[in-house]
């Protein structure tokens, strides 16, 4: 019922989706790449009011107020957050000007509501892919704004194209005095080792995530055990070199990893933190902050929401998986 379902629901059918269903016999294993192909294939045709349905989960809604609301709400739970204006690939100067104006009212909510978050920003969103000196201007005046608030700023990392643009950017950043920010590293990316090793070397501020981009296997590890272990490879090396790391995963095999690593380095809970995403895996976010970890969220909001869903889907297939649950299993 269910596969008739989805593609009645997306006015869509075609043999190419016959022959998907076809293929499927019932074993997880092998049911899961063909659900996420299927997906993939019709999301383009689905409703946007149904997409929305999904969405409201994992992002805190359109406006600036509804990012407040939510990360009030997590505060209440000793949870920290780090606020995210969606958007990026900007390609005018005019509109990465709306874009920094709009990242320096959520610096200046963020003091007035009192909250406990910092800042995600993404440098194509503020001119990257236009002007790399001009991207630097940016994010320069946000996290200089936010520096006078004591307050901090995460540069994130986007797909490979702006790797070396990025570390460039937050390295002449830290070279200027400004100490509130800190740089994201992907785990999948084969180069993470030589930056991981370069970055603390300056005393970064490191946050780590497996990566979510689909990169070439040149540049990318692709078997999960393979980004696992290169995960824990990276994650030692900042914890051992007494750099601050944001453990950014979902998966229990890395954060009971991260765990023992914690204990056996006998650090302090101010030398890390923990980070998810909103809406995922919330009753072991929940269980981290029980353990006596910190733990932070990342928070997005912002009029691209739509867009944001769906490169993350076309990204990552798998979280084809999640769209199915949301849509028709809760």
């Amino acid at each position: 019922m269910f596969f008739l379902a989805f593609p009645r629901l997306c006015g869509y059918i075609d043999s190419d989706l016959i022959d998907l269903i076809s293929q499927i016999n019932g074993s997880k294993k092998e049911v899961m790449p063909v659900l996420n192909k299927l997906i993939t294939t019709v999301f383009p045709f689905i409703p946007k009011t149904i997409v929305g349905q999904v969405a409201k989960r994992y992002i805190a809604g359109v406006a600036l107020s509804d990012g407040v609301r939510l990360v009030k709400e997590l505060n209440t739970k000793t949870i920290m957050a780090t606020m995210d204006l969606l958007g990026e690939d900007v390609k005018n100067v005019a509109e990465t000007e709306v874009v920094k104006k709009e990242i320096l009212s959520i610096i200046q909510s963020i003091k007035e509501n009192t909250l406990t978050s910092n800042v995600s920003i993404k440098p194509t969103q503020l001119g990257l892919k236009i002007d790399k000196e001009l991207a630097h201007r940016n994010i320069k005046t946000i996290i200089e704004e936010a520096q006078k608030f004591g307050n901090f700023v995460r540069i994130d990392m986007e797909d490979v194209t702006t790797t070396d643009d990025t570390l460039a950017i937050y390295q002449h950043l830290k070279s200027d005095g400004l100490g509130n920010t800190g740089v994201v590293i992907q785990a999948y990316l084969r180069r993470s080792e030589a930056d991981v090793r370069a970055l603390v070397k300056n005393g970064a501020n490191i946050r780590l995530c497996k990566g979510i981009y689909n990169e070439v296997p040149s540049l990318a590890y692709k078997e999960r055990q393979e980004i696992r272990n290169n995960y824990l490879k990276l994650l030692q090396i900042i914890l051992e070199s007494g750099c601050y790391v944001g453990i950014a995963t979902h998966d229990d095999y890395l954060i009971e990893g991260a765990y023992a690593m914690i204990e056996k380095l006998g650090l302090k809970k101010e030398q890390y933190e923990f980070q998810m995403l909103l809406g995922v895996r919330e009753k072991r976010r929940d269980q981290i902050v029980k353990d006596g970890h910190r733990l932070r969220v990342y928070v997005p909001f912002g009029e691209q929401w739509y867009a944001y869903s769906t490169r993350r889907l076309l990204e990552n297939p798998q979280m084809a998986w999640y769209i199915t649950k949301a849509i028709f299993i809760h």
